[in-house]
């Protein structure tokens, strides 16, 4: 059984594998979902990402898609606690922003669509620099309070407005992040590594990054002169034209070689390795995807391999 990390200060244990659920009522229908989410699960994953605007951007979807089949499976398989459910506010069509009033109505209405009591983990989405901290971290703290929210977290937001919240929750002993997620992978490492991994590091927080393949660059399969039928393949191609993409894949391809793995297994191993990262999040459309993600839970790089990489990716 892999055993579960620690996330941050919080008293939630997760697999070192977040599942992301940017996928799900979007390229994977509630069927396929059910079935991703079912293996997962089968192999000791708990830990499920998501937010109230997925999948918002695809034609007919209104947001929270994503958040509905995870409810409907919980349900179904009365798992609700096994599973660390996370989920994020300010980017819903319906419940944009971070006011006060929005987080705990966005709050509710994701509530609703999981069909549960509490949500795990909160993360604000996207930071708006426009609105005090104060008030940010007072309506969390009100969720928190109330036993709807377990735990808070940030994502996309700058050292110095994540510094004023963790100052202000320690000043007035309100509920504190507890978790961080960043982008960050082997192609975009300046994203996180600097002042914000230091006040994760500094303040014990976890980071639970996303994009941890690079929209899909990192599983290898776009190389030069390939075509890739997938709604994130110009994303994932134009690191083909960069210096480091092509190193950083010869490097995975050396090192996933010697491990006998897929190269997204390697490239999320090396994530998962980094100080303060807890668990790198990646999507499955099918259960064919899942088990090169799922093998991150399983293999261990010598230092020689993650500087190899780390080198590789620099």
């Amino acid at each position: 059984m892999t055993s579960l990390r620690k996330l941050g200060s919080s008293d939630l244990e997760v697999f070192p594998l977040a599942l992301g659920g940017n996928v799900w009522g979007w390229t994977a229908d509630e069927a396929q979902s059910f079935a991703v989410l079912d293996a997962y699960a089968a192999a000791g994953g708990n830990f499920l990402d998501s937010a109230d605007s997925y999948s918002a951007w695809a034609e007919g979807n209104k947001g929270g898609e994503s958040e509905t089949i995870i409810g409907k499976w919980v349900k179904a398989r009365g798992n609700r606690s096994d599973i660390v459910i996370a989920t994020k506010v300010s980017q819903h069509p319906d419940y944009p922003g971070l006011s006060g009033a929005n987080i705990k109505a966005a709050a509710e209405a994701s509530l609703r669509r999981l069909d549960t009591d509490y949500i795990d983990l909160y993360y604000t989405h996207f930071d708006k620099p426009e609105v005090p901290v104060e008030e940010i971290i007072g309506a969390l703290d009100e969720l928190v309070k109330a036993g709807k929210v377990r735990n808070i977290a940030a994502s996309n937001i700058s050292p110095e407005r994540l510094q004023e919240s963790l100052d202000l929750s320690d000043r007035e002993g309100l509920a504190r992040y507890v978790a961080l997620q960043p982008e960050y992978n082997l192609v975009s490492r300046d994203t996180y590594e600097g002042p914000l991994r230091d006040i994760a590091s500094r303040s014990g927080l976890a980071a639970v990054p996303y994009y941890g393949l690079a929209s899909g660059f990192l599983t290898g399969k776009y190389r030069p002169g390939t075509t890739v039928d997938s709604p994130r393949a110009a994303g994932a191609a134009k690191h083909l034209a960069t210096e480091r993409g092509p190193r950083v894949l010869a490097a995975l391809d050396e090192v996933a070689q010697a491990h006998d793995v897929p190269v997204a297994t390697v490239a999320l191993a090396w994530l998962a390795a980094q100080p303060t990262v807890a668990a790198p999040i990646a999507s499955a459309r099918s259960v064919e995807q899942l088990p090169a993600l799922l093998g991150v839970a399983d293999l261990v790089l010598t230092d020689v391999e993650l500087g190899r990489l780390t080198e590789a990716s620099a």
